[in-house]
């Protein structure tokens, strides 16, 4: 029989907005009719029981003659949902395999004698009311999509259920996950942080799970993989994007079990640990894209938060610089500075601003410093001097020495325009006097931005 899992019961998944001025959205669960004349009705999943059969007490209920008077039930267990036959006639069908009990997965076909019902995810505009506090543990924001953000971490953190963290690289999604870690009831507990990037596949499988002596080539002991570090705490996977996909089955049955084996054992192991994941790409369209499982992420999707990049949100700038500066530091910089900063359309996010201001409170107060020279280091688009000369190269092929300096002045051209715009695409697309998507495009291929419009 399958195990209940330990966490609440949630109302509902939020899913934060994915851009500024999104609406943010709830997913709900409900069970569609495939069949009879009243085909597409949606039943939501909305009470802990759901109750289908040919009886008119039943919530659904289904007039048919291969359907019994009580014939199943859909129970909700903390984040998932668990369907029992209830000694129907006909039997219940899950996937074409009959059950008695079994949980359900999203897009799963459930057949009720010859009725068929889809068990489907849905979304729903919902409304969050952001916090007034501009802090939340480390990550920092006055703007109003951090301070949803806010709120809606204050509300997932308390249940035991998967999160889903996404957004660029330098974005706070580390600092996403020690928040929640903390405000929940596994804050004593570890936090285990494991990069599926930083590890090659043939060793990932050993960081997650573990290996006993004599595993593979190499295994000289035991080792505990994160899985088991994490019993009793939070297990951070940042970068999930990268997992092989080889690997993915294996990291969805040990969490939809709730135990996993060390390579070259076959002893089950028991973790209890909250999953919250990390991806710098939308995870729904690497499904889609055939690169991800779609199993797996409907899994680690119960809870969704979009991060926004710093170019979003430049209005959290100045409060930045004291959260990660201090001293007052902020009005101290010189306006030129200042507006180096609000211009910058940060590819690096919060962690690129953070080593921005490393340097500068070294350097803010030394003469002949705090100038256009201040950012340079740490920024890929600060306009150099008017006087500066682009890189010529006059030794080599023709066609290669010319197509290096007309990349040159492109991306000189570009840093300089954005600059002068603040960041704002409408007006440097009006100044250059070029089509905005074309605009997007070459900002994209010199990196000056993360993504293109839709």
């Amino acid at each position: 029989m399958p195990s209940v899992p330990p966490a609440p019961i949630p109302t509902h998944t939020v899913v934060a907005a994915r851009a500024q001025g999104e609406r943010l959205s709830a997913q709900r669960f409900h069970l569609v009719l495939l069949d009879t004349e009243r085909a597409g009705t949606v039943y939501p999943l909305a009470t802990e029981d759901l109750r289908v059969g040919k009886s008119t007490d039943n919530d659904v209920v289904i007039d048919h003659p291969t359907v019994s008077r009580n014939h199943l039930v859909v129970r909700r267990q903390g984040d998932r949902f668990l369907v029992q036959d209830l000694g129907s006639t006909n039997g219940t069908f899950l996937d074409g395999a009959q059950v008695r009990e079994a949980y359900l997965r999203p897009g799963a076909l459930l057949e009720v004698g010859d009725v068929r019902l889809r068990f489907s995810p849905q979304m729903a505009p919902v409304q969050v009311e952001p916090t007034v506090e501009d802090r939340l543990g480390d990550l920092v924001g006055r703007s109003v999509p951090m301070r949803q953000i806010f709120a809606l971490l204050q509300r997932i953190a308390p249940t035991d259920s998967t999160v889903l963290l996404v957004g660029e690289t330098g974005s706070g999604k580390g600092a996403g996950a020690k928040a929640i870690h903390k405000l929940s009831p596994r804050a004593a507990g570890p936090l285990v942080v494991f990069d599926c990037a930083s590890v090659s596949d043939s060793l990932i499988e050993s960081e997650l799970f573990g290996h006993e002596k004599g595993a593979f080539t190499g295994a000289v002991g035991q080792r505990i993989g994160c899985l088991e570090r994490a019993h009793g705490g939070t297990l951070f996977l940042d970068e999930i994007d990268d997992l092989a996909l080889d690997l993915q089955p294996k990291l969805l049955r040990a969490i939809e079990d709730r135990e996993f084996r060390r390579l070259g054992s076959s002893t089950p192991i028991s973790f209890d640990a909250r999953i919250v994941v990390a991806s710098k790409k939308d995870l729904w369209a690497e499904t889609q894209a055939g690169r991800f499982r779609e199993d797996l992420y409907f899994r680690l999707s119960v809870f969704t938060v979009s991060l926004p990049p710093l170019r979003d949100r430049k209005e959290d700038i100045p409060l930045l610089v004291e959260a990660f500066a201090g001293e007052g530091l902020w009005p101290r910089l010189p306006e030129k500075i200042q507006e180096q900063f609000l211009g910058h359309t940060w590819p690096g996010n919060v962690r690129e601003l953070r080593n921005a201001l490393e340097r500068a409170r070294h350097m803010v107060d030394i003469p002949g410093l705090a100038g256009d020279n201040l950012l340079r280091e740490f920024t890929r688009d600060v306009p150099t001097p008017a006087g500066d000369f682009l890189p010529v190269e006059f030794t080599g092929p023709f066609k290669v020495c010319k197509d290096e300096l007309v990349r040159a002045f492109e991306r000189e051209y570009l840093t300089r325009l954005l600059g002068r715009a603040r960041g704002n695409i409408a007006r440097a697309a009006r100044e250059a006097e070029l089509d905005r998507k074309h605009l997007y495009s070459l900002l994209h291929k010199y990196g000056l931005v993360q993504s293109e419009p839709d």
